[in-house]
């Protein structure tokens, strides 16, 4: 494979090969820390001016962590690749990828000269992720919001700390157990984990809070469309699970396919065929995701192949089809990687996949420009965690020696907890996220519970009617 001929640029052409990189998660961020130790000149872009450990987002969304502990600035975390002198930082979001022309386009947000921005390239790694999928009920979001960055957290977080505000003042009593009726649609990981940790501040962090209402009554619905939760692990830990959610409180509703999302709840199909309705004042949607829409934009310039969730389909060396100065890694690649048996499997979206790509990327990318050949991704699956509440969780792990081990509850809940602080980036992020938890487990307080406009709470019953 030949290295591409640089992009045109109405500047003076740069002495090292121009690479630029969309996303600063966990691919993007891999595939700076190997760049920036050769001689290329880095552009990495993002839409916000942090990273986010997303795997632990749902604590920020249930008041169980702050923002800054699962978080940091972009610019502080690669500081050290900034003092190499050849990564540029900008914040701005992509809105079109022009892969003929080799160069991006950032969308304009208040720049003085009122038109987008195009940074030319030589090589490209998109690494944009992906946002909630409605299946095409975009509708539904103004109700049932999805958890994806931390403006999803906060907002989510408002929604169940004012729903128990609002039944404290409500007087009717079915708008009120409504207000303490909440409903999570979608039992993969991230269902889970929320549905879980809503039961445990409603049954250990806020009674004795309230005078005029009982938090041990609220009602947490988890609401899934298949035949069982946690469909990604064997079917002996879907059931483990099933029982320690229920065992925290939460209702479990399975082969339960949501129909309609309203202000009011929500109204599913049963297994038998019945329409049956849920009335909850906060429903959260953690049932399905879709690629950044830049996979679209690359689509229309390369003619490469996207999935039915928009993901682009990537060679073995996670190269677009006849753009091999195009990468793309992390939620937006729907890449193969072959099993112990070599079959090929899909890679998952998790964050773990994500690093590993952005790794493989950044060296194939590499290997191009010293003349050599790529070599075909290949996951390596440690295996996978989800925890429900305060000492309920499962896993399915692959040890180096013992081979693949399932096990859940205390054990798998202690595992998961030093799994996500040893990944977690920074030290005072592991210092001070296993502060907040052992100050949760023993007192069952959660600290980051503050509201900054609760005005903006719908008025009572009484005062709607007066």
């Amino acid at each position: 494979m030949t290295t591409p001929s640089p992009a045109t640029s109405s500047s003076a052409a740069p002495s090292k090969p121009r690479v630029v990189i969309v996303g600063c998660g966990f691919g993007g961020i891999e595939a700076v820390r190997v760049l920036s130790k050769a001689a290329v000149e880095i552009t990495l872009i993002d839409r916000t001016n942090h990273h986010l450990f997303q795997p632990l987002l749902y604590q920020v969304a249930t008041a169980g962590l702050s923002a800054p502990a699962i978080s940091g600035p972009i610019r502080h975390i690669l500081r050290s690749e900034m003092r190499r002198g050849n990564l540029t930082i900008l914040l701005g979001e992509v809105s079109r990828i022009d892969a003929s022309a080799r160069s991006v386009l950032l969308e304009d947000r208040g720049m003085a000269d009122g038109g987008p921005e195009r940074i030319d390239y030589d090589y490209l790694i998109v690494a944009a992720g992906a946002t909630h999928s409605y299946f095409g009920n975009d509708g539904w979001a103004a109700h049932a919001p999805g958890l994806k960055t931390l403006a999803d957290a906060f907002n989510i977080r408002r929604r169940v700390l004012l729903a128990f505000e609002r039944a404290e003042r409500e007087a009717e009593m079915a708008r009120r157990n409504a207000c303490l009726t909440f409903a999570v649609v979608g039992a993969g990981p991230t269902g889970v984990e929320m549905a879980g940790m809503l039961a445990e501040i409603a049954q250990h962090t806020l009674p004795e809070e309230f005078r005029r209402i009982d938090s041990k009554r609220t009602r947490v619905v988890l609401v899934e469309g298949g035949p069982r939760v946690l469909s990604a692990f064997s079917d002996k830990l879907s059931q483990k699970a099933l029982e320690q959610l229920r065992s925290l409180g939460v209702e479990v509703l399975t082969n339960a396919k949501v129909s309609t999302i309203d202000a009011d709840g929500l109204t599913y199909e049963a297994l038998d065929g019945s329409t049956r309705r849920l009335d909850a004042q906060t429903v959260v949607w953690a049932a399905g995701v879709a690629a950044s829409p830049l996979g679209a934009s690359l689509a229309a310039t390369t003619g490469c192949v996207l999935d039915r969730a928009g993901r682009v389909v990537v060679n073995a060396d996670l190269s677009v089809n006849d753009h091999p100065e195009v990468f793309v890694v992390g939620d937006l690649a729907a890449a193969t990687s072959p099993d112990k048996t070599g079959t090929p499997q899909p890679v998952p979206g998790v964050s773990p996949a994500a690093k590993q790509m952005g790794r493989t990327a950044a060296n194939n990318l590499l290997a191009r420009l010293q003349g050599e050949p790529t070599k075909p991704f290949r996951y390596a699956d440690y295996g996978s965690l989800a925890t429900i509440g305060r000492r309920a969780a499962v896993a399915a792990v692959d040890m180096p020696v013992l081979g693949p081990v399932q096990f859940s509850g205390g054990l798998a809940w202690l595992f998961w907890l030093f799994v996500h602080i040893y990944f977690l980036i920074g030290f005072r992020n592991r210092m001070v996220v296993l502060t907040d938890w052992a100050w949760a487990y023993f007192s069952f307080e959660r600290q980051a519970r503050v509201v900054a406009d609760p005005d903006l709470a719908p008025r009572p019953t009484a005062e709607r009617s007066a």
